[in-house]
């Protein structure tokens, strides 16, 4: 009597069909929502919706629906790529063929391992390259946010290497050595290996590392400085310093951001934002910052990062022990996991990969929620932020910001629930008062 059809469903090839099945909806819908954002804002780029229309000229509101459109129809591509890619380095053997061809010329063992890794990653950057440029040097030039030289471009290329090697190497080399020799609870200690560096990172990352690529100077405005210092010190915060990045030598687009943790804080302003805004501005867009650390957004979402690493990893320790796993994703791992008596090269960094790529395409539904959470956080931050300074200043602010950095103000609304992590500015600006119409320029 022939076996029934279910016997077949072995765990690989079920893994093969989900993986395979998961990837298809997921880029299906991402088609969808980029094909829904690209005719919305088409359809509405020819008039400023009637609350801006006192404030934004149909010059610039057509400026930020070409901008935006540019980004989506890029961004199409890199969503057919970066699937073609996931599925070469997966059911297609991509990386079995380069996990065997190192292991014929380095052997088993970690520097195997760590090869595997570095190559993995310098291919892929190499395959991503060429849309990265033409984002740059091509989407952002024609707009005129691009400020970058290829050589600044390079020298960043250069730096970011090294210090992804300078951490990331010893990083992945001591969680492979944990994998190996921690016994089945490697992921727990891999896990708080990975929690502490992200600590340590928002300490060392101010001070060392972004000096690297900018310059930061003390804000030397002492009027500014004034007018920020009482602000913190009404809201109870305390910084290391307020600073000023040359965020000009590469765009000018215009930011504000805390960085560090604990007594490493520091306030940073683009000269960008500096330039762009008043002072009431300025004061209004860093209380809305200081909202976040207010409500304690910040430290929710680390731990929600904690959590949900856990959570990975300890995925990551039972599924890196399964034959299906590998087999199941086009990887054929060493006869150590497949007959436990054999001796063989570990698979450590192959589980590494094949769970950082193949979890994006199961979680994919996890955006959205996550960014609701987010569109949350910034409404709340927006009302601290109009209680602590001008709530007209904000509005203003926000209006330039979205102006001069061409953001559109005419989104799909579905879009906006799957990815948007900040409220669009018909809802933000909704519940602040705007300051009086003016001939839009």
């Amino acid at each position: 009597m022939p076996a029934a059809p279910s016997a077949f469903l072995t765990p690989a090839l079920a893994l093969s069909m989900a993986f395979a099945a998961a990837l298809v909806l997921g880029l299906l819908l991402k088609f969808w929502l980029a094909s829904r954002q690209i005719r919305h804002v088409a359809r509405h780029r020819n008039a400023v919706p009637a609350a801006f229309a006192g404030h934004i000229s149909l010059a610039a509101h057509q400026k930020a629906a070409r901008y935006t459109l540019a980004k989506a129809q890029l961004g199409l591509i890199e969503m057919a790529l970066g699937a073609a890619v996931l599925l070469g380095w997966t059911l297609l053997g991509g990386l079995n063929a380069l996990n065997h061809g190192l292991l014929e010329w380095l052997g088993g063992g970690m520097v195997q391992q760590l090869a595997l890794l570095a190559c993995f990653v310098l291919i892929g950057s190499l395959i991503e390259l060429p849309l990265t440029l033409y984002q740059t040097f091509v989407i952002e030039q024609r707009f005129g946010f691009n400020q970058m030289t290829w050589r600044l471009w390079l020298a960043d290329a250069l730096k970011s290497t090294l210090v992804g090697v300078v951490i990331g190497l010893p990083l992945a080399a001591t969680v492979l050595w944990l994998m190996g020799a921690a016994g089945p609870w490697w992921w727990l200690w891999a896990w708080g290996l990975w929690m502490g560096f992200n600590l340590l990172l928002m300490v060392i990352y101010p001070m060392w590392i972004a000096p690297l690529f900018n310059q930061f100077q003390p804000l030397n405005d002492e009027a500014l400085k004034t007018r920020v210092t009482a602000l913190m010190e009404r809201c109870g915060f305390k910084a290391q310093g307020l600073f000023v990045m040359d965020g000009s030598r590469r765009s000018a687009h215009a930011n504000a951001y805390f960085t560090g943790f604990g007594a490493a804080k520091r306030v940073v302003f683009y000269d960008t934002l500096l330039r762009q805004l008043t002072p009431g501005e300025v004061e209004a867009v860093l209380a809305h910052e200081l909202g976040h650390f207010h409500h304690r957004h910040i430290a929710k979402r680390m731990v929600m990062l904690f959590a949900l690493s856990l959570v990975g990893f300890a995925l990551l320790g039972w599924l890196a022990t399964q034959a299906w796993f590998y087999t199941g994703l086009g990887v054929q791992p060493s006869l150590a996991l497949l007959v436990p008596s054999a001796s063989a090269a570990p698979n450590d960094a192959l589980a590494l990969l094949l769970f950082l790529l193949v979890v994006p395409v199961f979680t994919v539904f996890l955006g959205p929620l996550l960014a609701q959470f987010s569109r949350r956080d910034e409404f709340q931050a927006d009302a601290y932020a109009m209680r602590q300074a001008n709530g007209a200043d904000l509005a203003s602010a926000l209006l330039k910001l979205y102006k001069d950095n061409a953001s559109t103000l005419t989104p799909d609304p579905v879009y906006v629930r799957f990815y948007y992590s900040h409220p669009p500015a018909s809802e933000r600006l909704a519940r602040m008062p705007l300051v009086p119409p003016q001939t839009a320029a």
